[in-house]
């Protein structure tokens, strides 16, 4: 079973020594998030076909010579000083929907907004995770309230802005607003990740049509729902804008320090058991069907094999799983390791459980594989966070991906499904044969993402989607 549960207790241990080491390299938290979600193209907003609108008007970074004291530039959310925000969310997990919710709770919270959080379905069952996530939350100065009851509806009628996250959260609005719904809807901005195609239920999404705005991930999805919501439910769209994140300063911070890398990468392969010069291929999300986990050990297993047959001269090649839950051992994931065992793979195959924290992971691997399958990502914040720490691509040719990897420049593409296993095989061996055409890959990616992909730049999109919806609000 490909370096399981010893492996994961290994990891246990030297993670508090790992962090604190890098902590004391960077003196910065290092906490940051996995998800799905994100992107950026022209720096001018404009109307397309079909109500969608780019918020991506990015003011051009300034520069300044020794002699000028540069000023601080003004966070774009700044108007959102002291206005009242109630975010709901369909769940708080460790999923992308949540923690990029999250995560604009925190940049609201940090220009001075008055921000509540409900989490619409919770468990029974007291829950580690969302104990944690919600006293994160506290911590920084967000209210949390219970999904039901006057508090609730009391917020939702005081706010000057409700952000619905993910298609789901649309029961919230019955099911305790009731007949205050009409009065929430002029100020509610949906901000919707789902790809899947159960998620169009008229139950979910009955009132999208009036809402403020509707805010999607990415072209390829925005395109998707105008379509399916037409033709399957017979509703309309509201004014949809097309919004891509950025990776956080902490992020960044870490990728652009030398040291701290090299602290990370050495702890972190220790801890898996791999040498320095080994070649690691990470696939990076929640362990399901739907990111292509399977597909990946296959063509991973291809790949060891053509680089057998070709008698090719490269270090030793692993896989990396982050995102495995040891706890939970869903039937997918005892596939997976079956597998793993069935071709005696176990040495060169790691599983490791999911977590918050991926920069040391994406500091110790050589290569990112994004496999999501059918539409593919929404987005895939894990991409640009990859980018970053000038890691090459490997991304199925579906979704968001196509819009943050440049196939051939950042990375490499492939198809999605069965078909997609042999040239994903293929690719693996070109990376790890091409040591120089991997390296460039990388450092072109790193580009994109300082072009793109920080966090001013997701400031800005989002600001601009802000000061719409509450204007719309205000008439």
């Amino acid at each position: 079973m490909g370096k399981q549960s010893s492996s994961w207790i290994t990891m246990q241990k030297k993670r508090w020594p790992l962090m604190i080491l890098a902590l004391f390299t960077l003196s910065t938290v290092m906490v940051f998030f996995m998800r799905s979600a994100f992107d950026s193209c022209h720096s001018t907003p404009s109307s397309t076909n079909h109500h969608f609108r780019e918020a991506n008007e990015v003011p051009k970074a300034q520069f300044y010579s020794a002699s000028h004291r540069p000023s601080v530039a003004p966070n774009p959310l700044d108007f959102m000083k002291s206005k009242l925000v109630l975010l709901v969310s369909h769940e708080l997990s460790l999923s992308g929907g949540p923690l990029l919710l999250m995560e604009l709770a925190f940049l609201l919270r940090g220009v001075g907004s008055q921000v509540v959080w409900i989490t619409n379905q919770k468990p029974v069952e007291p829950d580690e995770v969302i104990y944690s996530l919600e006293h994160k939350m506290l911590d920084r100065g967000v209210q949390v309230l219970s999904a039901k009851g006057q508090s609730a509806i009391d917020t939702a009628l005081k706010a000057d802005l409700v952000v619905l996250n993910t298609a789901v959260a649309g029961k919230w609005l019955d099911a305790v607003l009731k007949e205050n719904v009409q009065q929430v809807l002029p100020k509610v901005l949906w901000w919707i990740h789902e790809m899947r195609g159960h998620y169009f239920k008229l139950e979910y999404v009955k009132h999208l049509p009036f809402v403020a705005g509707a805010m999607i991930d990415s072209h390829t999805t925005a395109e998707y729902w105008k379509n399916r919501t037409r033709e399957r439910l017979g509703i309309r769209m509201p004014e949809t804008y097309v919004v891509h994140l950025g990776n956080s300063k902490d992020l960044m911070q870490v990728a652009e320090d030398t040291v701290a890398k090299r602290v990370l990468r050495e702890h972190v392969r220790e801890s898996i058991g791999v040498r320095n010069d080994d070649l690691l291929f990470a696939i990076i999300n929640s362990v399901s069907r739907g990111k292509g986990q399977d597909l990946f050990l296959r063509s991973f297993y291809e790949s060891l094999q053509l680089i057998q047959e070709k008698k090719l001269q490269v270090p030793s090649v692993h896989a990396v799983v982050v995102g495995s839950d040891m706890n939970a051992q869903t039937k997918f994931e005892t596939e997976l390791r079956k597998f793993v065992q069935e071709k005696k793979i176990q040495d060169r195959v790691h599983f490791i459980n999911k977590t918050l924290t991926v920069a040391p992971y994406l500091a110790s691997i050589d290569v990112l594989v994004q496999n999501s399958q059918a539409r593919g990502e929404c987005f895939g914040r894990i991409t640009i966070e990859a980018m970053a720490f000038q890691l090459p691509v490997l991304g199925t040719a579906a979704g968001g991906t196509m819009e943050i990897v440049l196939n051939g420049t950042t990375g490499l593409l492939h198809p999605v499904g069965k078909e997609g296993a042999t040239p994903l095989a293929n690719n693996i061996v070109k990376l790890a044969t091409h040591v120089e055409r991997r390296l460039t890959m990388g450092k072109k990616g790193y580009e994109r993402v300082k072009e793109n992909f920080l966090e001013h730049h997701m400031s800005h999109r989002i600001a601009l989607v802000l000061k719409e919806v509450l204007q719309k609000a205000k008439s």
